[in-house]
C-alpha cells in the first residue's frame, strides 16, 4: 500500500517536470521567434535608412556635380574672355611683355637668361620654366608669347568652341611625346591667339588646354620697314606710289598680289563687298601687308568709314551719321566720334580713312551728300568736321577731307555722271571753301578732289583734272602742301567723258599726288602704263613725279613709321 503511494507520487513529479520542461521549451521557441522577428524588423529599418541615405547622397552628388559643372563653365568662360582680352593687346597673364613690341633685352632684364634656347626657322624660342612661359624672338623682338599657366587647365576643347566658334585655322602637331591640335583665332589685325590641346579622341573628346600662344601677325611693323629714300627708288616704284588701287575678292587674288609685287602700288582701298566680317577683314588686310614685305615702303590701307550709311567695316559699333553729329553741335562729341572711327580702323589694320566729309549740304536735291554732311552752313561743318578729323588723327590714322572744292550744291551723282556747278571763286570763298580752308589751317594732311565741273573756274576740266583748282586754288590760295588725291577715276563722271589713262596724266599735270583707281585691275594697269609713257615722252617731268613722291613718303614717314 505504501509502495503504491510512492509510485503514484513519483509519477506525479515526473509529470510536473515534463510540464516545466515543455514550458521552458515553448518559452525558448517563442523567444527565438521574437528575436528573429525583431532582427528582421531591424534589418528592414536599416535597409530603408540606407536606401534613403543613398537616395539623398545621390541627389546631393547630382546637385553638387551640377553646381560644380556650372561653376567650372563660369570659370572657363571668365578665363577665356580674359585671355582673349589680353591677346588683343599682345599680352599673356603671367608676363609683363607685349608681342611684336618688347625687345629681348627687356625680357632678360626682367627674367634673366632663359634656361634653354631652341632655334626654329627664323624664330628662337627661349624657355622660362620658373615663369611657365616661353618667348619666341625674331630680330631681337618678342614675336610669340606662350603660357602654360595652371588656370588654363580649367579650359577644355568644347569650352573654346562654344565661346569662340570654329577656329579660323586648325593645325596638328605630333612628335614622340605630343599629339596635339592647334586652334587659331585672329583676335584683331595685330595678334593671333592659338590654343594648343591634346588631339581629341573618341575616348577623350574634351581635352584640357595644354598651353596658349599669342603671336604678333606683324612680322615687322610698318615702322621697322626700310626707311624710304627716294634716291634709291626705281622709276616703277615712284609711279606705283602714286596709285591707290581697288581690291578684288574677299581673299588674296593673283591680280591683287601682282599690283603689289610687280607694280609697287602705294596703297589699296576696300569696299563693303571685300569685307565680310571683322575677322575676315583683319586677316585679308594682314595678307596685303605680308605680301608688301618685299617692298621698302608700307601700303596705305584705306576705306570709306564716315559713319551713318557710309560705313564699310563690319563687326564694329555703328557710328551715327555726320548730320546727326552736326545737330548736336557738340565739338567734344565730334572729336570722340573721330577717336572711335580711328580706333575701329586701327584695330582692323587700316591706316587711312576717307573722312570727314566737309561738303555743305546746301542743295536739298543733292543725291549723293545728304546726311553725309554735318549741316547747311560753313561754320557748323568746319567745327564738327575739324574735330572729327582731329579725333581720327589722334589714333594715328590718316584723315582725308573731301570733296574739294565742295560737292554740296550739286544735283547729279558723280558716280553716275559729271556734276556741274556754276559759281565764281568769290562766292565759293565765302561758302564752299570755308570748311576746307579752316581744316587746312588746322592740320589736314590729305585732300580729296571731286569730279565736279565749274566753268567759272575751268571750262575744260572737272576739279580733279584742273590745274586752276588744284594748283592755283588749293595749293597757292589755300597754301596746302599736303597730299592731294583724286576721287575714284572709275566713276561715271570721268569714264563717260575721258579715257582713264588720259585723265590720270591730266590729273598729275594739274597737281594731284595720288590717283584713286578703285575698281578693275585692267584700269589700274592702264593708268600706270600711261603715266610711265607720259614721263618717257616728256609730257610729265620726272621732277613733277618726285614732288608727289616726296609728299607721299613724308606722309607715310609721319603716320606709318611713328
Amino acid at each position: 500500500m505504501i509502495e503504491k503511494r510512492r509510485t503514484k507520487k513519483s509519477s506525479k513529479i515526473k509529470s510536473i517536470l515534463v510540464i516545466v520542461i515543455l514550458s521552458f521549451v515553448l518559452i525558448g521557441c517563442l523567444l527565438v521567434l521574437f528575436i528573429a522577428n525583431d532582427k528582421r524588423i531591424m534589418n528592414h529599418t536599416e535597409n530603408h535608412v540606407v536606401k534613403v541615405e543613398k537616395n539623398f547622397s545621390s541627389e546631393t552628388t547630382e546637385q553638387d556635380s551640377s553646381s560644380s559643372e556650372k561653376e567650372n563653365n563660369q570659370s572657363a568662360e571668365t578665363i577665356i574672355n580674359h585671355t582673349v582680352s589680353l591677346a588683343k593687346e599682345g599680352k599673356i597673364e603671367i608676363a609683363p611683355f607685349v608681342a611684336g613690341k618688347t625687345k629681348v633685352s627687356e625680357v632678360t632684364r626682367e627674367w634673366g637668361d632663359p634656361k634653354q634656347e631652341s632655334p626654329l626657322d627664323t624664330i628662337t624660342y627661349e624657355d622660362y620654366p620658373n615663369h611657365v612661359a616661353t618667348i619666341g624672338v625674331k630680330n631681337n623682338v618678342v614675336m610669340d608669347l606662350r603660357s602654360w599657366g595652371s588656370n588654363l587647365k580649367e579650359i577644355h576643347y568644347k569650352d573654346i568652341i562654344k565661346m569662340l566658334g570654329e577656329a579660323e585655322e586648325i593645325k596638328y602637331y605630333q612628335d614622340e611625346i605630343h599629339d596635339q591640335v592647334i586652334l587659331s583665332y585672329l583676335v584683331n589685325a595685330n595678334y593671333e591667339l592659338k590654343w594648343i590641346l591634346p588631339k581629341p579622341t573618341k575616348e577623350a573628346d574634351n581635352p584640357a588646354v595644354d598651353h596658349i600662344s599669342i603671336v604678333s601677325t606683324q612680322q615687322l611693323d610698318d615702322s621697322e620697314q626700310t626707311s624710304i629714300d627716294q634716291t634709291e627708288m626705281s622709276f616703277d616704284e615712284k609711279i606705283g606710289q602714286m596709285i591707290i588701287a581697288g581690291v578684288e575678292g574677299t581673299s588674296m587674288q593673283a591680280n591683287n598680289k601682282q599690283l603689289i609685287t610687280e607694280y609697287h602700288i602705294g596703297g589699296v582701298i576696300f569696299y563693303s563687298e571685300n569685307l565680310l566680317s571683322y575677322q575676315q577683314s583683319a586677316k585679308f588686310i594682314q595678307r596685303f601687308k605680308e605680301i608688301n614685305r618685299s617692298n621698302r615702303h608700307p601700303l596705305l590701307i584705306s576705306v570709306d568709314q564716315e559713319g551713318g550709311e557710309v560705313s564699310r567695316v563690319p563687326g564694329v559699333e555703328k557710328i551715327p551719321s555726320s548730320a546727326s553729329i552736326g545737330k548736336r553741335g557738340d565739338a567734344d562729341y565730334a572729336y570722340d566720334i573721330g577717336v572711335k572711327l580711328g580706333e575701329q580702323l586701327k584695330s582692323a589694320g587700316f591706316n587711312v580713312d576717307f573722312a570727314p566729309v566737309l561738303d555743305i549740304n546746301s542743295n536739298p536735291n543733292n543725291p549723293v551728300i545728304g546726311d553725309r554732311s554735318y549741316g547747311d552752313n560753313p561754320s557748323l561743318v568746319s567745327k564738327m568736321g575739324i574735330q572729327t578729323m582731329h579725333g581720327i588723327q589722334s589714333k594715328n590714322i590718316i584723315a582725308v577731307i573731301k570733296h574739294f572744292p565742295g560737292h554740296g550744291d550739286t544735283s547729279v551723282d558723280s558716280h553716275m555722271e559729271l556734276p556741274k556747278v556754276v559759281k565764281p571763286l568769290k562766292e565759293l570763298e565765302k561758302f564752299e571753301l570755308v570748311p576746307f580752308k579752316n581744316a587746312i589751317q588746322s592740320g589736314a594732311d590729305v585732300v580729296m578732289v571731286a569730279h565736279i565741273l565749274n566753268p567759272k573756274l575751268d571750262q575744260n576740266y572737272p576739279a580733279s583734272l584742273s590745274k586752276a583748282v588744284i594748283t592755283d586754288i588749293l595749293r597757292n590760295d589755300l597754301s596746302f602742301d599736303g597730299v592731294v588725291i583724286t576721287d575714284d577715276l572709275t566713276m561715271g563722271a570721268i569714264m563717260k567723258h575721258y579715257d582713264i589713262g588720259e585723265a590720270a596724266v591730266q590729273s598729275i599735270k594739274a597737281g594731284s599726288d595720288i590717283l584713286l583707281v578703285a575698281h578693275d585691275y585692267t584700269k589700274v594697269v592702264q593708268v600706270i602704263e600711261r603715266i610711265k609713257e607720259a614721263v618717257r615722252d616728256g609730257e610729265i617731268s620726272e621732277e613733277r613725279i618726285n614732288e608727289s613722291v616726296n609728299r607721299i613718303t613724308k606722309l607715310k614717314e609721319e603716320y606709318l613709321r611713328s
